[in-house]
């Protein structure tokens, strides 16, 4: 096994930090999310503001559930009785764009920008 060089540990280092930068800029890019909608199915069940701290059971598909919180802007599944709980790994989500998915549930999260849903045009 050979040793690394200068040039090798230059070129990781640069790597690393290109790396660090693309993550910093993603995680700063989006725009804060202001309401959580709840699909079951594919059908939009309900809608919470996320400044309004909560906890919601969500009757998923084929009698599964999940227990969504709502809490200082942000979602994040606490429970659910899928068998493999990826839904709950995915952690907390704030950002528009963002979703929490429970695909044995049907369950999908959303968090969007604007209270009432996506706009398709702005008229004046």
């Amino acid at each position: 096994m050979r040793k690394l060089n200068r040039n090798d540990i230059l070129l990781i280092t640069v790597i690393t930090a290109a790396a660090l930068l693309i993550a910093v800029l993603l995680l700063m890019s989006g725009r804060k999310g202001t309401c959580a909608e709840i699909y079951v199915d594919g059908i939009l069940k309900a809608e919470y503001i996320l400044t309004d701290d909560r906890e919601v059971e969500i009757k998923g598909y084929n009698g599964g559930s999940n227990i969504l919180i709502i809490k200082d802007g942000a979602a994040y599944m606490r429970e659910a009785s899928c068998p493999d709980k990826l839904c709950i790994h995915q952690g907390k989500i704030s950002r528009s764009g963002q979703a929490i998915v429970c695909l044995p549930n049907r369950v999908v999260i959303k968090i969007n920008d604007s209270e009432g849903g996506d706009y398709d045009a702005i008229t004046r």
